[in-house]
């Protein structure tokens, strides 16, 4: 009896040592490692060694009494700028696809590393300079002052995969220098077994299990880029403190004041080129699994598509605001489309007889502007003369010109009723540079689908089809200079006494920079467009304006936006009526 008494009473001892915590918390505090092994005893489910669980890092926890504020930050595009799918690239299906876990075997856009890894110029040159100009340097800011605050939790939350992403984003973080109590990323399945149906339904287990751990918080701060996971987790929060606080409900921590903070949009793209490669190679590897896999489900090879909406010649984007400037004081202040940002060559791929005596594709082209003409007061334009004036051209109106702005419901192809053209004064003119180049879309289908009037990219099957030209289709009329297409409605001019200039320089406008559309330093681009595309990682939707295409959206606009300054006061400028 006296011995047992004696045991009791060292049991007592050590349970008081050890802490409500585990052996080894002596201080109230626990490696998120030790949960691997096993070394603390949880009393009850939320514990620190349980909630390390669902962190990749093995950061050693505070002690729940020790935590008043818990500050939770999203990775993409709330911390980092995480380039989406161009939606300037892709059409409308395709983005969907992309986005979409069910399309590609090895996974899509979200869910293949290798995405990710292609920021900027890649991770074996970003990650010495801490892939700089790629951050939201306020939400880092944040993250080092959550960091410094003794009584503040400071975790970072994504829905990335647990299995695809570990790595790397703790490369990206730890090339920033940023030090997080929990860096939490979506797993296969969570430490009480788990599954989880979408990017949400994990986050809020894992919010949950943070706030239960650290009952003491007062507060939580979520800091969120997109706009529904923002009002979901306000719901989500809400229900939670409404739990607390119903008296048929067991409290487990009592309420707690909640902010969920709306970050601003900070999206970009990749480089056209290598998100296209990356892209590719997405469909090489789910090509490679198809040829191997017998059973049912994702058995389809996939391709990608090119659909070719119109030939140009496309104009730099400072060589825009020049030709806007010109026309801007005889136009309205409102209501305007601006465009001038191409020479439309065909509008449709161009035959490879009218491609080779311009130049082929990305020759170059000198143009001078001649005069200024409207037509109903609906349409802008400026007439045009190749420099020198023998350079052969080809251009799907009867006199050169481009298009400088619409409204209302006229067409590019109005451009045609413009007879007038008011002169320029010497002192206006001005030549400039194009080169030739195609408003295209890629689609990523079937690899045996149809491809009409399109281009196989990436494989040997889809040769294109070349349509016939619309003056094929129609009586022609001739004029003296030996040029089709004046006079008509909608003629061709084709001029061809020289050998073309230029050649295949610069894949893209203004050469073939590998930086693409980033036109800040080492940050994001212009190629923004689109984040009407962006959801989530698991419901990314498609693009709410994709029906249609533009005719100012040239594919690649690199560089920056074509919207011109204010308009000045309207000068005196003949209209043409329809």
């Amino acid at each position: 009896m006296l011995v047992a008494r004696i045991l009791s009473k060292i049991r007592l001892l050590l349970r008081g040592s050890m802490g409500p915590y585990g052996i080894g918390a002596l201080d109230g505090s626990v490696k998120a490692g030790d949960a691997v092994n096993g070394l603390a005893k949880a009393n009850g489910p939320h514990t620190v060694t349980a909630l390390g669980r669902w962190s990749i890092t093995n950061t050693q926890l505070p002690a729940p009494d020790k935590i008043s504020t818990i500050h939770v930050y999203d990775f993409d595009n709330t911390l980092f700028q995480t380039p989406l799918p161009n939606p300037r690239l892709w059409n409308s299906t395709t983005l969907g696809r992309l986005g979409s876990p069910d399309i590609f075997i090895n996974g899509g856009w979200w869910h293949d590393s290798r995405i990710l890894a292609a920021t900027g110029d890649g991770v074996e040159r970003e990650e010495p300079r801490a892939w700089s100009g790629w951050w939201n340097e306020k939400i880092v800011e944040l993250v080092r002052l959550s960091t410094k605050q003794k009584d503040a939790l400071c975790v970072l939350l994504t829905g990335r995969s647990e299995r695809g992403f570990s790595d790397l984003v703790k490369r990206i973080i730890t090339s920033k220098g940023l030090e997080f109590d929990m860096v939490g990323l979506k797993p296969e399945v969570g430490p009480n077994s788990e599954r989880f149906g979408s990017t949400m339904m994990f986050k809020q287990a894992f919010l949950k299990a943070v706030m239960e751990t650290y009952r003491h918080a007062q507060e939580i701060r979520i800091y969120e880029d997109r706009p529904k996971h923002t009002a979901e987790f306000r719901e989500f929060l809400q229900r939670y403190n409404e739990q607390q606080l119903n008296p048929h409900h067991h409290s487990t921590r009592g309420p707690i004041t909640a902010e969920v903070i709306q970050v601003a949009d900070i999206s970009t793209n990749l480089d056209p080129v290598v998100e296209v490669a990356e892209v590719q190679h997405l469909i090489n590897s789910h090509n490679a699994i198809v040829g191997h896999r017998l059973k049912r489900g994702r058995t389809e090879r996939l391709a990608i598509r090119k659909t070719v909406f119109f030939t140009s010649y496309m104009i730099k984007p400072e060589d825009t605001k020049r030709l806007i400037a010109l026309v801007t004081p005889h136009m309205p202040e409102n209501e305007v489309k601006f465009q001038a940002n191409a020479i439309i060559i065909t509008p449709k791929p161009c035959p490879p007889h009218v491609l080779d005596k311009i130049g082929g594709m990305h020759a170059k082209m000198q143009w001078g502007v001649t005069g200024i003409g409207s037509w109903d007061n609906n349409i802008w334009a400026v007439s045009l003369q190749p420099v020198p004036p023998s350079a052969p051209f080809h251009t799907d109106s009867g006199t050169p010109s481009v298009v400088i702005a619409t409204r209302r419901a006229a067409r590019p192809s109005d451009v045609n009723r413009i007879q007038q053209w008011q002169p320029i004064a010497p002192e206006r003119a001005f030549a400039f540079e194009t080169t030739v180049g195609e408003k295209v879309m890629l689609r990523i289908e079937p690899e045996e689908g149809p491809d009409d009037e399109s281009e196989g990219f990436g494989s040997q099957k889809g040769k294109r089809k070349h349509p016939r030209l619309d003056s094929d289709d129609r009586p022609q009329h001739r004029s003296t200079s030996g040029a089709y297409g004046h006079g008509s409605l909608r003629g061709h001019h084709t001029i061809s006494t020289h050998q073309g200039r230029g050649g295949n320089r610069g894949g893209f406008r203004g050469g073939s920079s590998s930086r693409g559309y980033r036109g800040t330093p080492r940050g994001r681009g212009s190629g923004r467009g689109g984040r009407g595309g962006y959801r989530s990682l698991d419901d990314l939707g498609t693009r709410e304006t994709q029906n249609g295409v533009s005719y100012d959206d040239n594919f690649p606009s690199l560089g920056g936006s074509s919207q011109p300054a204010p308009p000045q006061p309207n000068q005196s400028f003949t209209q043409q009526g329809g």
